[in-house]
């Protein structure tokens, strides 16, 4: 069994669009799907608003590089261009933990090591597996208490479906 948690972003163009690319992409594998949530952009902050969502995807023929592959697919097909760290995109697929893997190798940090501090990664995920466990951290819900109030205000339900 290869269970992936991946977090998906989107702040240019079709945002709600490249969201639903990157689910066709990991259909039939997709287990849940989060809502979409409204972010303001982290790292590089003047730039749009982020949509962002959270799915957990099995696939037992995958492992978490193949995960990543996928992944990358889906942002190439959303036209992603990698020009500037944190800056816009039309799609963003994090591949935030697969099974407990760990792995330090530069293409592919396990977990995903912004994960602890992104209100925009652990809302999202937090409703659809509230009690999901990120290795080598702990409880979501507990990295969820211990992010400022701001922090999680900043993160709007919005009514986009993705199912």
């Amino acid at each position: 069994m290869s269970r992936a948690v991946l977090s998906l972003g989107s702040n240019l163009g079709d945002r709600l669009g490249f969201l639903k690319l990157a689910l066709d992409t990991v259909r039939p594998a997709l287990v849940a799907v989060s809502g979409v949530y409204e972010t303001k952009a982290w790292g590089v902050e003047d730039q749009p608003d982020f949509l962002n969502a959270v799915c957990v995807v099995d696939d037992p023929a995958r492992d978490h590089w193949a995960w990543l592959r996928t992944g990358q697919a889906a942002e190439q097909a959303a036209g992603r261009v990698r020009e500037l760290r944190w800056g816009p995109r039309t799609l963003d697929v994090d591949v935030v933990t697969v099974d407990g893997v760990e792995s330090d190798d530069p293409e592919l940090l396990l977990p995903h090591p912004g994960t602890p501090d992104r209100a925009s990664v652990l809302v999202p995920w937090a409703e659809i597996e509230p009690a999901a466990v990120l290795p080598g951290h702990g409880p979501i819900a507990g990295l969820l208490a211990a992010r400022p109030a701001d922090d999680l205000a900043s993160v709007r339900r919005t009514d986009f479906e993705l199912r």
